[in-house]
């Protein structure tokens, strides 16, 4: 593995499509950093759930916004047990869930939700000297300074399988999930999942865990001063 990079400050951006690998990537190289980890898809999704225990309609946004500004969440980075909490209950298994996962594309595309997110992540990235942030608008809207940005992706066939085998879920009905929450992640309004501009991309579909993160590794030591 490529020769770890402590800067005092640094901020790593990690987007991408579900299945690319982002989080145990993402853990992996916060832990060689000794800097912290933040999931970005797991605060929405923890406001998801919390819309869901209320019963709003998801279809009514100014009912959504609500929750979403009234909801108190617990966001642990510690990228060994990163865990969550929302309205004081543990959210760690029930926000990767079937009924969180088909509902969060949703609330996510609430342009209030997405402020107030938005807003708390990067208060979160602020009060960390190191950090590692995942998710769908980082390099673009959340960390725009960040010293490293990479969008991870991986063929649909590697996602699905990926995502199937954490999931213990058919492959084929995972593979078409998939396709559907890009196409509502891609396509939303506001912060849409996309590259930007300066972000490197990294295709994973043949590589390891281990290879990417010394991948990375070996970006940021050719962008970050030693």
């Amino acid at each position: 593995m490529a020769e770890e990079v402590r800067p005092d400050k640094c901020v790593v951006a990690v987007d991408g499509p579900s299945g690319s690998g982002k989080s145990t990537v993402s853990r992996r190289l916060a832990t060689a950093l000794d800097g912290v980890y933040l999931d970005t898809g797991a605060m929405y999704r923890a406001v998801t759930w919390a819309v869901l225990q209320a019963g709003a309609d998801l279809s009514d946004p100014d009912a959504i916004t609500k929750i979403a500004l009234e909801a108190e969440l617990s966001i642990g980075t510690d990228p060994a047990a990163p865990h969550f909490a929302a309205n004081g209950t543990n959210v760690d298994a029930p926000i990767r869930g079937p009924e969180v996962t088909g509902a969060v594309s949703a609330v996510a595309a609430v342009p209030a939700v997405r402020k107030q997110l938005v807003a708390l992540q990067q208060a979160i990235i602020a009060a960390h000297p190191r950090i590692v942030v995942e998710g769908r608008d980082i390099a673009s809207v959340v960390a725009p300074d960040a010293d490293l940005k990479v969008y991870l992706t991986a063929s649909a066939a590697a996602r699905a399988a990926r995502r199937s085998a954490e999931d213990a879920t058919d492959v084929a009905a995972t593979e078409a999930d998939l396709a559907r929450r890009d196409k509502l992640d891609s396509s939303r309004a506001t912060d849409p999942l996309r590259l930007a501009s300066d972000a490197i991309e990294v295709d994973t579909t043949g590589m390891g865990i281990d290879e990417v993160v010394a991948h990375l590794l070996e970006l940021l030591n050719s962008k970050v001063p030693k």
